[in-house]
């Protein structure tokens, strides 16, 4: 019987090991494929790729530095806008909610919900129902008022680098904030009875017990969020205006190294077909960095604990 557990184990070892190798063997793989891809471009351009700021096909002249900057303006708009509120969202409903159960459930799988939601229809929303609202109602009050900041110097048409971020935050926040509700709701009674026991308020229980316990985790939601907000293609390429820009007006079309392969990957051969494959490797690149940074930070938040979630 005992001979029979050992074997049972010694194959579960072997199964879950070869199920990680696969995971690392895929990603792996993905890398080498897209570097075979684009191996052309890489040879004629080089370095100078990345920091081209001209993208003209018919002339050959191509740089990913608008699509890099086009990706990093949009996901930090998404995360400034959206990590707030999913935050704030996660934290009334695991704190104050907690007499009010069924309506916490409710709200929580409402906002759930929002995932579900297809890419294509928060483009569709976007063009039909949020662009006008942003251009009339947010962003020429903002230019008529500020206009003289670079940031809303621009004239408001709706397609814009402003938009795709606010797409993106409402998109990021259904993740963000079930991760962290469940890690909130993870952290013991315990730390909030110690709180309660010397006199504190309830925020000051939120602020200074259940976040700093559930920190770890929160990033994590964050991470999570962030790397949605760098990957995600239709809805932004259906309202960000596709066109390549580096500016630090937020009212001006851009582009994305998503929403580029979205749009030109179909109609290119040779030479462009591989920059294009080039712009999906530097895609794969800025994720995997972004999350390596992450996991370094998150190291230095626990210092090699035990993640708390």
């Amino acid at each position: 019987m005992q001979s029979r557990l050992l074997r049972g184990d010694t194959i579960l070892k072997i199964l879950l090991a070869a199920a990680a190798l696969f995971i690392i063997g895929l990603l792996v793989a993905l890398a080498v494929e897209l570097y075979l891809g684009a191996s052309a471009s890489i040879y004629k351009f080089g370095p100078a790729f990345l920091i081209g700021s001209k993208w003209i096909p018919n002339e050959n002249i191509l740089g990913a530095l608008p699509f890099i900057y086009g990706t990093l303006l949009t996901s930090a708009i998404a995360i400034i806008i959206g990590l707030p509120i999913s935050l704030g969202v996660a934290i009334f409903i695991s704190e104050k909610l907690k007499s009010h159960q069924t309506f916490g459930y409710l709200l929580g799988t409402v906002v759930d919900l929002l995932a579900a939601v297809p890419s294509v229809i928060y483009g569709l929303w976007g063009i039909l129902i949020l662009i006008p609202l942003l251009r009339d109602y947010v962003e020429r009050p903002l230019h008529n008022s500020l206009g003289f900041i670079p940031l809303f110097s621009g004239t408001p048409y709706g397609f814009n680098f402003f938009t795709a971020g606010i797409i993106l935050a409402v998109m990021i926040i259904p993740t963000i904030s079930a991760v962290s509700r469940d890690v909130l709701n993870a952290v013991p009674n315990s730390q909030r009875e110690a709180m309660y026991s010397l006199g504190a308020t309830e925020w000051e229980v939120t602020q200074r017990s259940v976040l700093p316990y559930a920190r770890s985790g929160i990033f994590g939601a964050f991470v999570l969020g962030l790397g949605r907000a760098v990957g995600e293609t239709m809805a932004v390429t259906m309202v960000i205006g596709n066109i390549p820009a580096i500016t630090a007006n937020l009212f001006s079309p851009g582009y994305t190294l998503s929403s580029l392969i979205a749009n030109e990957f179909g109609e290119s051969s040779g030479l462009y077909e591989s920059a294009i494959i080039e712009i999906g490797l530097i895609l794969f690149l800025v994720a995997l960095l972004i999350n390596v940074f992450a996991r370094f930070l998150l190291w230095r938040m626990t210092r090699g604990t035990q993640v708390k979630v």
